[in-house]
C-alpha cells in the first residue's frame, strides 16, 4: 500500500479497495484477538433472529426450494446460527453458498460450514432457485469516493504521500457533476461521499432477485442520505485508528448511505423495505423472548446474556446506529420486522 500511494495517485475509493483486500487476505480480524467484533460474535441470539425472519419468509411464500446465499459471512457463525434456527421450522436450503474472497476467513467458514461453496463474486451464485441473500457488515467495507468542497468547486479527495506520511488532499479536476445537485452548494470544507460498488452490488442482486425471486436482508451501520461529511474510519484492536497511518494493517469502513442501496436496488420485479433501526427489528423477530428462554436455560449467565442482547439493541449502542433493509422478489410476501409505511421514498 505504502508503495501504491507512492508511485501514483489514487482515490481514498482506489486506496480503501486495496487496503482492505490486502488486510483481509491476510487475516481473521474478528474477536477478542483481531481487531473488531460484529453482531453474530456477540450474540447467538443475533443469527437466531435472522434464521426466524428466513423461516417466516419461506413458510409465508409457500415453502420453495431455495439457496441460501450470504455475502462478506465472516467465521460463518451468522449463517450457522440461522440455519440450525431456521430447520427448526424445517426450512433448509437446497445449498449453501458464500461469497468470500479472504483465505484465512474461507478457511474458518469451511471449518463451520463443510457443506458451503465459495464464490468469488455474485455472478457465480446458482441460478435455477429462489436466493435469501444476507449481507451483515458486508456494504460498509466496501470503497468509497470522497469528495471536498474547494474556493474552486467539488474536488475529488486523493491520497498523496509526503514529508508527514500518507494524507487525503484535493485532487485539481473538478468534480461538481458526480456531488448530488441538493448538496452542491454546502460550505467549504464539505465532504460527501458515494459509493458506485456498493450500489454495483446491491443493483446485481435485485436483478437475481427480480429474475429468480427470493428476498436479501441488509443490515449494516449507517444513515438515510443524501448527507455530508467524513466518515471513513479505521479500527485496529477494537480502537479507532487513522486511516492512513497504517494501510493494510487496519480495518478500513465507512457509513451505509441506505437510501443510495435502495435507489440502486429498486427495479421492475422487487421490492425495497426499510430501513428500520437494528434494535427495533430485531425486537419485532422476537429477540426478548428469546433472551428469556436462554435465561431459564442458564441462570448464571443471565447477565451476559442480558449484556449481549443489550449490545444488539440499545439506542446507544449498536440499536439506532445499525439498521435493516430489505428487498424481495416478485411474488414474494413482505418480509416480517419491517413497516410497509416506512420504505425509502
Amino acid at each position: 500500500m505504502r508503495e501504491i500511494a507512492a508511485a501514483r495517485t489514487v482515490t481514498v475509493a482506489d486506496y480503501m479497495a486495496a487496503a482492505n483486500a490486502h488486510y483481509y487476505a491476510t487475516r481473521d480480524p474478528l474477536g477478542a484477538a483481531g481487531d473488531f467484533t460484529t453482531a453474530p460474535e456477540i450474540s447467538q441470539m443475533f443469527g437466531e433472529m435472522v434464521g426466524v425472519w428466513i423461516a417466516d419468509l419461506w413458510t409465508r411464500a409457500g415453502g420453495p426450494a431455495f439457496h441460501y446465499v450470504e455475502l462478506g459471512p465472516g467465521r460463518g457463525t451468522l449463517a450457522a446460527d440461522a440455519l440450525r434456527t431456521a430447520a427448526r421450522f424445517d426450512c433448509k436450503p437446497q445449498g449453501l453458498h458464500l461469497v468470500e474472497t479472504s483465505p484465512a476467513l474461507r478457511a474458518a467458514q469451511s471449518a463451520r460450514l463443510p457443506d458451503a461453496e465459495h464464490h468469488d463474486e455474485i455472478d457465480s451464485l446458482p441460478d435455477d432457485l429462489p436466493l435469501i441473500v444476507i449481507a451483515n457488515e458486508f456494504f460498509d467495507a466496501l470503497p468509497v469516493h470522497q469528495y471536498v468542497a474547494t474556493k474552486d468547486g467539488w474536488r475529488e479527495r486523493i491520497v498523496v504521500r509526503g514529508g508527514n506520511g500518507i494524507t487525503a488532499a484535493p485532487d485539481t479536476v473538478p468534480a461538481d457533476e458526480a456531488i448530488p445537485p441538493a448538496l452542491r452548494d454546502r460550505a467549504e470544507g464539505t465532504i460527501v461521499e458515494t459509493a458506485p460498488v456498493a450500489a454495483a452490488v446491491m443493483h446485481q442482486c435485485s436483478a437475481r432477485l427480480a429474475r429468480q425471486g427470493g428476498a436479501m436482508l441488509a443490515i449494516d451501520y449507517g444513515y438515510c442520505g443524501p448527507a455530508t461529511g467524513d466518515t471513513l474510519q479505521a479500527v485496529k484492536a477494537h480502537r479507532f485508528a487513522d486511516p492512513f497511518a497504517d494501510p493494510g494493517e487496519v480495518d478500513l469502513t465507512a457509513h451505509v448511505d441506505f437510501a443510495a442501496l435502495a435507489h440502486a436496488a429498486r427495479r421492475p420485479g422487487t421490492n425495497v423495505f426499510g430501513p428500520v433501526d437494528q434494535g427495533a427489528w430485531l425486537q419485532a423477530m422476537g429477540i426478548d423472548a428469546r433472551l428469556q428462554t436462554l435465561v431459564a436455560a442458564s441462570p448464571a449467565r443471565a447477565g451476559d446474556l442480558q449484556g449481549q442482547r443489550d449490545r444488539l439493541v440499545a439506542g446507544d449502542q449498536m440499536g439506532t446506529l445499525f439498521k435493516a433493509m430489505a428487498l424481495t422478489g416478485a411474488g414474494w410476501p413482505q418480509p416480517a420486522g419491517f413497516d410497509i409505511s416506512g420504505e425509502i421514498a
